[in-house]
């Protein structure tokens, strides 16, 4: 069987270019919107606004050769093995993102906060935050 992933929505950012995001959602990411492709709408209809939600996108401008970077783009560090970074090239480029649920609307659009990749950014999936209680997600406001 041959690997698939499906993509189950898109990212609307104000960010158009790489050198333009933050490195991270916590510094200075702008606010963005998920567009949810209409086949999956239904699988967002118990988020609730506020909670906290795990994106995972696929970072498709990303260079997929990689395998050594310099952490955090300083160049005066030495290379370490990718998959000990968050950097987005790597030979899978899956992004995870930790988002605040502002605002979501019947036709599948799902506002949050600071979210560090480009417009036009693939979704893969999104999942709830655990709260580190067995069986416990944080799906409820709070």
């Amino acid at each position: 069987m041959e690997p698939a992933i499906k993509f189950i929505g898109k990212i609307h950012s104000t960010l158009k270019t790489i050198e333009e995001c933050p490195l991270q959602e916590n510094e200075n990411a702008p606010e963005a919107v998920i567009i949810i492709f209409p086949e999956f709408i239904e699988g967002i209809q118990d988020i609730m606004v506020s909670s906290e939600i795990l994106l995972l996108t696929w970072l498709h401008v990303a260079d997929r050769k990689v395998i050594k970077c310099k952490p955090r783009n300083n160049f005066e560090s030495p290379l370490t093995g990718v998959f000990s970074t968050r950097s987005p090239d790597r030979p899978n480029p899956i992004g995870i993102h930790t988002v605040k649920v502002l605002s979501i609307s019947d036709n599948g659009l799902i506002r949050v906060s600071g979210l560090e990749v480009i417009d036009q950014t693939p979704i893969i999936d999104i999942k709830p935050v655990w709260n580190n209680k067995p069986g416990s997600y944080n799906t409820q406001p709070g």
